[in-house]
């Protein structure tokens, strides 16, 4: 098959997605409506109506068939144990959208999926790209990808709080992979990657815009976004490993530091909770409402405008990791975790300047009279 036509692949996958998803929420959403499936809001909740949380079946179901449709054109040697893996991903989901899932059978079935992808599928960080010399072994390999792939599925997990956030930042992280992978002639992932896109896209219209048909997309798909993106990260940082550069056009020499870039939005924000609640004596996965969406609802942000914020952010951190690619890893990881770091505190720091200022207005109130 010819180029031109492979590429043309890339559009009608993520055509045939957003159709899939269109034409199945509403009747996703009659179904939830007869068995009496909504997310009751709660003092966590920022939403104040029963909204059904079933959105991300459909992400799940459209995903799945169009990627196994179009897949076959490429050669891809983890595609039988990405099935499966997603299948555990979406179970553990899907039944903590309809009942409570408990915290631990949750992080087990995490681990199993990512250990049937990175174990047995191989697909796994074999380098550290010259980080302070080191290389890992294959147990450490085995280790670190595992622990890479749960800490980016909860990530997801933890920002999907507003309407459209974990939409947003995931169709911008997923682009910005597929963008490279594209320039390098390498077509299977952006392919891989409008099935999702396509899907998102659909599913925002209802999550964002609709009134009457709104739907969240849940455990399940905020837990396939983040497994997929773990999935193309990885890929990511294997395709760049020194040993590849000379047959690359487009080389990102600091590939790590990229990619914690790309990810900048769920890798800073669970950092910055987890510091939060456990300086406050409390577990890390207690659930409370410190995130940095949280904080940008209280500083008078709507749900849009917040998912609009913060997807810029991201896309600005891809722009400043791709153009600084040559900078070195560890400079570059510090650099971005600086400014991260510096960007999810600007909210606190608003917070606290406008109660300093309600509170000498306040103050000057009571002088006057």
């Amino acid at each position: 098959m010819s180029d031109l036509l492979i590429k043309l692949l890339i559009p009608l996958a993520g055509l045939v997605s957003f159709a899939m998803v269109f034409l199945s929420i509403p009747t996703i959403l009659r179904v939830a409506e007869s068995k009496n499936l909504y997310d009751e809001p709660n003092k966590r909740t920022a939403h104040k109506i029963r909204i059904p949380t079933l959105g991300g079946l459909a992400i799940f179901l459209s995903f799945l068939f169009t990627y196994s449709l179009f897949s076959d054109w490429f050669s891809f040697t983890q595609i039988p144990f990405l099935i499966p893996a997603l299948l555990i991903i979406f179970s553990i989901g899907i039944k903590d959208d309809i009942m409570v899932t408990a915290p631990m059978i949750k992080l087990f079935g995490q681990i199993l999926a990512a250990f049937i992808i990175v174990g047995w599928g191989d697909l796994r960080i074999t380098s550290f790209h010259g980080f302070f010399g080191l290389e890992p072994n294959y147990l450490t390999s085995i280790s670190i990808s595992v622990l890479l792939f749960v800490f980016i599925l909860n990530g997801f997990n933890l920002i999907d709080g507003v309407d459209g956030l974990a939409a947003i930042t995931g169709m911008v992280s997923i682009t910005s992979f597929s963008v490279w992978f594209y320039i390098n002639g390498n077509y299977h992932i952006p392919v891989f990657s409008a099935a999702l896109i396509g899907a998102l896209l659909a599913f925002s219209y209802f999550n964002i815009f609709s009134k009457r048909q709104k739907i969240f997309m849940g455990d399940t798909g905020s837990l396939l976004l983040g497994f997929l993106l773990a999935v193309v990260a990885i890929r990511f940082a294997e395709f760049n490993k020194p040993i590849n550069a000379a047959a690359l056009k487009y080389q990102m020499n600091s590939a790590p530091a990229v990619v914690l870039a790309v990810l900048i939005v769920p890798v800073i924000d669970t950092l910055r909770v987890f510091v939060f609640r456990i300086s406050k004596g409390n577990s890390p996965f207690a659930a409370d409402k410190n995130h940095i969406h949280h904080r940008m609802l209280t500083l008078g942000f709507s749900h849009f405008h917040i998912s609009l914020i913060i997807g810029a952010i991201n896309l600005a951190f891809v722009v400043l990791a791709f153009s600084l690619r040559n900078l070195g890893t560890l400079r570059l990881s510090l650099l971005i975790l600086f400014l991260g770091i510096l960007c999810a505190y600007l909210p606190a720091f608003f917070i606290a300047r406008k109660k300093k200022k309600l509170l000498k207005t306040k103050i000057q109130n009571r002088h006057n009279k």
